[in-house]
């Protein structure tokens, strides 16, 4: 799907590709490609490097056209071992033409296209879109870093509670989260740097730029926090798992090495050997009350030592 987007004074939709508008290209059908490849001329293979989830953050310049790679936040819609991912955004400048494209649709490029369209008042150049959309992925990383630290304080509250294998795993997909965040932001860090002096960059870009660099060292560092919380947490949780089971197996092995004793008295004065108590009245009891009593007394040793 393709929309196109005067940026002159405010943000508004036209019917069709004039200069200096924003071609906005989402989840680009075969259509698209040819649109983009054959009426627009934009080189195939920076399509085919779009679409490649894990294209890196990168800047590239052929015969005129400007390539730019973000990495932005995205959420999967279904069970995957990574909830929270990033994915290639691609900004495609040449002269009077400005294209973005992406082959998912993301929370970020809709709120994105409702903001602009609040502030009323259009990008300078496509520069300028450039630069905001940088910040508006960094504010989304911001977003996203703070609900997945709420998922690992709900998942930590619910391990209190009881150490359940969901919550676990949780916290691993969590894990996993963290480092392509981190990962994708340090990119976008190096991106912007590169960018400061490739593209034409006026005073008020600077601005921008500052913004930006704020935003994204604060995701950065955030993002870096929550790792190391959850690198303890996962530690912390692995030592509990590991204590809880040497107790249970101290607290059987004290078990059976308790209930050994009865079961060597009874072995002794079960064989069919005389042992003087045959006939004796009050043999089996004697037997009974001195297995009980070395139970008792070990018992109490063991508990004595917090062995059980």
């Amino acid at each position: 799907m393709r929309t196109y987007w005067n940026t002159t004074n405010g943000l508004r939709t036209i019917s069709d590709w004039e200069p200096n508008c924003w071609v906005q290209v989402t989840c680009p059908t075969q259509d698209d490609s040819d649109y983009l490849e054959q009426t627009l001329g934009i080189p195939d293979y920076f399509l085919n490097d779009i679409a490649d989830t894990d294209e890196r953050a990168r800047y590239e310049y052929d015969n005129g056209w400007v390539l730019i790679i973000l990495r932005i936040p995205y959420v999967k819609e279904v069970r995957s071992r990574t909830p929270y991912t990033t994915i290639p955004l691609g900004i495609i400048l040449k002269k009077e033409k400005c294209i973005t494209v992406c082959n998912f649709e993301t929370n970020m490029m809709i709120d994105f296209v409702s903001f602009q369209q609040k502030r009323d008042v259009g990008f300078t150049d496509s520069v300028d879109m450039v630069f905001r959309l940088f910040l508006s992925s960094s504010v989304w990383y911001l977003k996203r870093l703070k609900q997945i630290n709420m998922l690992i304080e709900k998942s930590k509250a619910n391990l209190d509670h009881n150490i359940d294998n969901a919550d676990l795993i949780r916290l691993s997909k969590l894990q996993d989260s963290l480092t392509y965040f981190i990962t994708s932001i340090r990119g976008n860090e190096t991106l912007l740097s590169k960018l400061k002096f490739k593209l034409p960059v006026d005073e008020l870009d600077k601005d921008l730029i500052e913004d930006v660099n704020i935003e994204m060292s604060q995701a950065r560092e955030s993002a870096g926090i929550y790792a190391n919380i959850l690198d303890s947490t996962m530690d912390t949780y692995a030592n509990i798992i590991n204590n809880n089971m040497n107790s249970v197996m101290r607290l059987l092995t004290s078990i059976s090495i308790i209930l050994m004793f009865p079961t060597l008295v009874a072995s002794l004065f079960g064989m069919n050997l005389k042992n003087g108590m045959e006939e004796w009245i009050w043999g089996f009891p004697f037997a009974m009350v001195l297995s009980v009593g070395i139970t008792v007394l070990f018992w109490w040793y063991f508990k004595r030592k917090t062995w059980i």
